[in-house]
């Protein structure tokens, strides 16, 4: 600071002012044992408790949740501001069971169970005894995903009621965040939000898993474009656009989020802050980042763009068309054999690398090395754009099922090469007829047609569960 005329010798960055912890796409939680590791890690963030230790250089370090920041204000005043993101939780959707608690000898819908769990940890935070504030106002935050429409959001809003009912809250004080995923959500936005008109906190475009939604719903239309030509297509732009208009004009600015989905190259840092000022340049007060480093990062976007002018802005814009969201991303020009080879490659590659980690190791979110060994984050969503493309092109004839699998047997070849230096992973090509992780793979492209929307889950959670009892039996 001695050099600067300004005397500064350095700044902080306020970066990411709310985080999601999620129960949810991110995390590998398939039955009792896992769930309660989450409820605890859960609780122990609400609580101001958790601590992580964890050795980096040589030297060991402890993360815990930061203190509020003091300072003194140009008046000499005492002034400070929060240490910590606010904590919103992802619960699971209205299509998962578990059978961690059972009604009758039946399962029971998880998404109850985990907002049941959500409002109990909050507890503490709302009556003000634990050893940090979450929430400044009274409110308990939950983001709900994979809703199909109105009614379902109606739902969720009940679930929410009958939680507060239960621990004695103050009405709407648990509060929804609206995952914009799934088609019949994103053309009825306008009634969701008016479904939840009293909780809603946020809406937010999750284009990796609207896309695979997309695939699955164009199934039998005809073979869709190539995943890298998905973002060019007419009805994605519609879509990300009509999200921030109808939140616009459900008076969300300065009063909810609208956002953005994920950067999916933590190693490409560059390249994140050239091309993530896209998304409030398009109206997003908030977008969803893979690390601490890349939330500072994203902070600055928030400097350059004046997000409430710019919303003002497009606000005055014509609303996107509904028509465009609901055309198909469908293949106009025939595809010639090297770039159907190419695409099966790098799908079957991605989806053993992830499938192989979730499966056997219990990672729900890893940093997969493609084909060209650059590090890409790779969750379900990711998953599910994967099988389901391979799916599609299955059922159109661009592919067949004997290149699947020996397309498979040989990416099995490569990943297990780019995990070679993991002493815990289990090898897949040795033995891949009796490999629980590779027929997984196989069987979310196989079996991607018939699997309801889409979704990777039910076939994870099955292998998960049966790698865990194989792997004990052992021991």
């Amino acid at each position: 600071g001695r050099a600067a005329l300004s005397g500064i010798k350095d700044i902080t960055v306020e970066a990411a002012l709310t985080a999601i912890l999620d129960m949810e796409d991110s995390v590998s939680a398939v039955d009792a044992e896992d769930k309660a590791r989450i409820y605890s890690n859960i609780c122990g963030v609400m609580r101001g408790t958790l601590e992580a230790p964890f050795v980096k250089d040589g030297k060991s370090f402890v993360r815990r949740p930061n203190q509020d920041i003091w300072f003194r204000d140009e008046k000499g005043d005492a002034k400070s501001l929060p240490g910590r993101s606010v904590a919103l939780v992802r619960n699971v959707g209205h299509h998962m069971f578990t059978d961690m608690v059972l009604c009758d000898g039946r399962t029971v819908p998880e998404g109850f169970v985990d907002c049941l769990v959500t409002t109990a940890a909050a507890l503490q935070d709302l009556r003000g005894t634990g050893l940090v504030v979450n929430s400044r106002l009274g409110s308990v935050y939950i983001v709900k995903p994979k809703m199909h429409g109105p009614r379902e959001v109606a739902l969720t809003s009940v679930i929410f009621g009958r939680a507060e009912e239960f621990f004695g809250l103050r009405r709407n004080t648990v509060k929804m965040g609206i995952m914009d995923e799934e088609r019949r959500t994103s053309v009825n936005l306008r009634e969701c939000i008016r479904a939840a008109s009293s909780r809603v906190f946020f809406i937010n475009t999750g284009f990796l898993d609207r896309t695979g939604d997309e695939i699955h719903t164009c199934m039998l239309a005809g073979p869709v474009v190539r995943k890298a030509d998905m973002k060019k297509e007419p009805w994605i732009k519609a879509y990300e656009d009509s999200n921030v208009d109808i939140g616009l004009h459900s008076n969300f600015q300065g009063r909810a989020q609208i956002g953005k989905g994920m950067w999916a190259k933590p190693d490409s840092m560059l390249a994140m802050l050239e091309a993530k000022i896209a998304e409030p340049m398009a109206g997003a007060s908030t977008a969803w980042v893979p690390s601490p480093l890349a939330a500072a990062l994203h902070s600055i976007h928030y400097h350059r763009v004046e997000v409430p002018q710019r919303q003002m802005q497009l606000a005055m814009r014509p609303a996107a068309s509904v028509n465009l969201i609901l055309e198909p991303p469908l293949l106009k020009l025939k595809l010639d054999a090297h770039d159907i080879e190419e695409e099966l490659r790098e799908s079957a590659q991605a989806i053993l690398g992830y499938v192989v980690r979730w499966v056997d190791l219990g990672i729900g979110c890893s940093k997969v090395p493609d084909l060209q060994n650059v590090g890409l984050m790779e969750d379900r969503a990711t998953l599910r754009i994967s099988s389901q493309l391979l799916a599609n092109w299955l059922h159109h004839g661009l592919i067949t099922e004997e290149q699947i699998r020996e397309t498979f047997l040989e990416m099995a070849k490569v990943v297990d090469q780019q995990n070679i230096r993991d002493r815990a992973y289990r090898p897949m090509a040795s033995n891949p007829d009796d490999n629980i992780a590779f027929q997984a793979a196989l069987k979310l492209v196989l079996a991607g047609k018939r699997t309801p929307n889409g979704y990777t889950e039910y076939t994870l959670h099955d292998a998960r569960r049966r790698a865990k009892n194989a792997f004990s039996s052992r021991l």
